[in-house]
Parts: structure tokens; C-alpha cells; sequence
């Protein structure tokens, strides 16, 4: 089996430069670095990770913890997260709290144990154990998609990376209100967390942008998956006077939605239109096709590694929160003819 000095000998190379090449710790010369990586193909080196962890206090590996895994917008942000951390020479150690906050807070002592480098997190609606258990053991972590604002939940010791959520729900409740919609209703996700609260607060700022008084009867809780979009959806269409305008709060709640107004034989846009938050590779494929709010789901991912790779070299820096930016999707669900994706259509002011 060949060693690192097999390779330093083969490349031309001392010890420690192999060593600086394979870890990342000091910046070594293109035609070196290449000289090196070229002796480790060729002598099939393989580094000894348990010993250099021993060395170096570090396993190179980051420890994920997000719920709902299977779903098309955490997987992104999964492989985004993967694609940067291999990038970087990092390994992914990944568990799902199930949006329990008993749960999480035992994956992610379990992930801890296993000497991880760092954290990614998505936290629950009531991540108070868990913010308590990353601080007291001083582990270095960055808060994915869901932020946590109160400094009581001791969010200002911890870097945080998401997506806008309150603009662009307010962009899809003021479009629809362009296209002459005056009872626009919302089916929100999981009581309790951010981004719940944060397409709330975009769903109200644009009924007031659209001089629009908000009814409390309008919005319903889909808790943040499929049935309770279905359910919830179908609580707004039994009211006495139903929206003729539905907005989703994320992909799930999209699906439940479609099904219930399935169940009901009502088509989109013909009998209700429906815009929805969170775009997915077959949100094109249903006709009408969907207008929605795409996030940058793979670069949410990419850029929690970079902020947590920028925390373990400079632990004592001050936290920040990173808010990337959304896109608006349009296509025809809203009720907008051979919409083409991404091209703003005139309002045309039709009341309903």
C-alpha cells in the first residue's frame, strides 16, 4: 500500500507539501498541486482519515439534519449541499428529525458524537433544545432554510442561510389581485416556523398592496405536507363565499391542493386560479401549468457549506444571515394566457 511518502518521492515533493495539497492547509503552487494529485493516481494513495482526524482534531465531515427529505426542495438543497462539500474534501453524515424537536435534538447529539466538523440544520418549529444543546457545546453550525429570529432561542451565535420567503408571496397575491381577484386565499404551512410566518406576513403586505382587507377566514393551515394541503384547501372552498384565488405555501400543499380541487371537479384556472410557492421539475408538466416562486434550492445548500467552512476557519467572526433570492415562474395556472416561464404578463384587471 503506498504511503505519503511514496507519493512525496514520486511527485518531487516533501512530505508536508503532499500533506498541504490533500488538506487544504496551505496554498501550494497549480503545477505542484497537479504533480502531487497526479502521484496519488498513479500509486492509488488512499489517506488515512482516521489518523489524520487523530492529528488534526478534525474528521473533514459536516453532519446534515433536514426533515422531509423526500421532498423535491430538500433533496436540492441536499445535493447542493454534497456537491460543495465534496468539493472542499467533506463528507456528509445526514439524519432526519422528522420536524420532531425530541427527535432532533437526539440526531443531532448523535451526529455530534460521531465528531463532526460542523452542522447544517434545518430546524423544527421549536428548536429551543436543540439551539441550547449546539450552544452549550460550542459546535459549529449553520440554521438551513428555517431561520430563527429571537435572541432568547439563541440564534445570534449561529450563522443562517435561506431563501426570501415574505416578498415574493407577496408578488403572487398582488398578481392575482392584478388579474382581478378581490377574495385571494392562502394555504400556509407548519404553525410555528419561519418561513410559515414569513409568507404570512408577504401574503398580508400584498392583499394591503392591492387594497385588499384581510380575512382571517381566507388563510388555513396546511401544516406544511400534501393531506393538510388538501385538507385545508378544501376548508377554504366550503366557506360561504370561497376564494376565487388560492396561493400555496410550498410544494406538498401544492399537491394536496390540486387533489381536492380534483376531488371537487373544479379546474384551474377556469373555476379558481392557483399560484403556489416553490417551483419543482413537473410543476410544468400539469396542465395549467403552474405559476410559482422557485427557490435557489441547490445554492441554499452550496452556500450553507461555504458559511460553515467560513465559521471553522474563523470561529470568533459574527454570525450573519445570507437571504438569497427568489424567482418568479409564470406559466398559466393564474389564469394568464400562453404564459411563457419568467415573462411578466399585463394586468388585466378582470373582477371576480
Amino acid at each position: 500500500m503506498a504511503t505519503m511518502a511514496d507519493v512525496a518521492r514520486s511527485a518531487g515533493v516533501s512530505v508536508a507539501t503532499v500533506s498541504h495539497v490533500l488538506n487544504g492547509t496551505r496554498p501550494v503552487l497549480p503545477h505542484t498541486r497537479q504533480a502531487v494529485l497526479e502521484a496519488v493516481e498513479e500509486l492509488g494513495y488512499t489517506p488515512n482519515t482516521l489518523a489524520r482526524s487523530l492529528v488534526t482534531a478534525r474528521t473533514r465531515s459536516i453532519g446534515l439534519a433536514v426533515s422531509a427529505i423526500s421532498n423535491p426542495y430538500f433533496t436540492e438543497i441536499l445535493q447542493g449541499v454534497e456537491a460543495a462539500a465534496l468539493e472542499h474534501g467533506y463528507g456528509l453524515l445526514i439524519a432526519d428529525p422528522h420536524d420532531d424537536p425530541g427527535h432532533e435534538r437526539k440526531v443531532v447529539q448523535l451526529l455530534h458524537e460521531r465528531r463532526v466538523d460542523g452542522m447544517i440544520v434545518a430546524p423544527s418549529a421549536n428548536p429551543r433544545d436543540l439551539l441550547a444543546y449546539l450552544g452549550r457545546h460550542r459546535v459549529p453550525t449553520v440554521l438551513l432554510d428555517r431561520v430563527v429570529d429571537a435572541p432568547e432561542d439563541g440564534a445570534a451565535r449561529f450563522d443562517q442561510v435561506c431563501a426570501d420567503s415574505a416578498e415574493p408571496t407577496t408578488r403572487l397575491v398582488t398578481h392575482l389581485a392584478g388579474l382581478g381577484h378581490r377574495r385571494i386565499g392562502l394555504v400556509a404551512g407548519r404553525p410555528g416556523l419561519s418561513t410559515t410566518r414569513e409568507r404570512i406576513t408577504g401574503y398580508r403586505h400584498g392583499l394591503a398592496a392591492a387594497g385588499l382587507p384581510y380575512d382571517e377566514r381566507l388563510l388555513a393551515h396546511g401544516d406544511s405536507e400534501a393531506a393538510g394541503g388538501a385538507k385545508a384547501t378544501e376548508a377554504l372552498l366550503s366557506l360561504a363565499a370561497p376564494p376565487t384565488a388560492v396561493v400555496t405555501a410550498n410544494n406538498a400543499m401544492t399537491i394536496g391542493a390540486l387533489r381536492a380541487l380534483r376531488d371537487r371537479r373544479l379546474s384551474v384556472p377556469g373555476d379558481i386560479a392557483l399560484c403556489c410557492f416553490d417551483d419543482f421539475a413537473w410543476a410544468d408538466l400539469f396542465e395549467p401549468r403552474l405559476t410559482a416562486i422557485a427557490q435557489p434550492s441547490r445554492d441554499i445548500g452550496a452556500r450553507a457549506v461555504q458559511v460553515l467552512l467560513e465559521r471553522l476557519a474563523a470561529p470568533d467572526r459574527p454570525a450573519r444571515t445570507l437571504r438569497l433570492p427568489c424567482s418568479f415562474v409564470h406559466r398559466t395556472s393564474c389564469g394568464c394566457p400562453n404564459s411563457r416561464p419568467g415573462k411578466e404578463p399585463p394586468h388585466d384587471r378582470r373582477r371576480r
